[in-house]
């Protein structure tokens, strides 16, 4: 008897009961060429190919070529998530996306990037890190023609355009353009500084705040006077220094 390897190096169909019943009643799909041993199953399969979708969802008039996907679609409606996972509790609609939940908890990530070896959960994140790789950015402004490899980059840099600021603190009121802006400003009412400076123990609420710290320790003064070359620590310091050099 041949092994499945075998068989599957071959292109023959898998040994199974129902294969062995089937014998030489397989019945193949004309289209793509793929195997079923019911007839009822391959005539379910040629509705990819036809477009033919049979199945209406009452609610919203959506059509589908299998049962199966339109009962799916129809928790939409209903609320049904009758997946659950049992780490976190969170309930899902759809098994495919209850299946992709529980990669958190497993830190499972089956999606490889080729050029870094770096892996994904999703393989929608790999597509978008690879863009890292290729240059691709399909996501353009129309208002200043500028790209991005995120329809989410893109979305965040169009409140520049627009003014919009969707992110609220609850406890003053301030709006943001960015998520990230918020979470920095939130800090001033949590008193959170998760950023520690290592040589003095010194904690700041923002990398940025810790990273100009840090200068001080260095000696490293990067902002110039371009009228008389003195170099300062800060941003600020410079703002306020007056130079001597510039005439009235």
């Amino acid at each position: 008897m041949k092994s499945e390897s075998r068989r599957r190096s071959l292109g023959e169909p898998p040994h199974t009961p129902a294969a062995a019943a089937a014998g030489s009643k397989m019945h193949h799909c004309s289209d793509c060429g793929k195997s079923f041993t019911k007839i009822a199953v391959l005539k379910r399969h040629q509705r990819v190919h036809t477009g033919e979708k049979l199945y209406h969802c009452d609610q919203c008039e959506k059509s589908f070529t299998q049962q199966g996907s339109l009962k799916s679609h129809q928790r939409i409606h209903t609320g049904e998530k009758p997946y659950h996972c049992e780490q976190c509790g969170k309930s899902f609609t759809h098994e495919s996306n209850f299946r992709i939940h529980q990669r958190i908890h497993t830190g499972v990530k089956p999606y490889y990037c080729e050029q870094c070896g770096k892996s994904f959960t999703h393989q929608s994140n790999l597509r978008s890190h690879q863009r890292i790789h290729t240059g691709e950015k399909p996501y353009h402004c129309e208002q200043c023609g500028k790209s991005f490899t995120q329809q989410g980059h893109l979305g965040l840099h169009q409140s520049i355009h627009t003014g919009e600021k969707p992110y609220y603190c609850e406890q003053c009121g301030k709006s943001f353009t960015h998520p990230s802006t918020l979470k920095s400003h939130q800090r001033i009412h949590t008193g959170k500084k998760p950023y520690p400076c290592e040589q003095c123990g010194k904690s700041f609420s923002a990398q940025s705040v810790l990273l100009r710290h840090q200068q001080s320790h260095t000696g490293q003064k990067l902002y110039l006077c371009g009228q008389c070359g003195r170099s300062y620590v800060y941003q600020s310091s410079l703002r306020t220094h007056k130079c001597s050099n510039i005439q009235p």
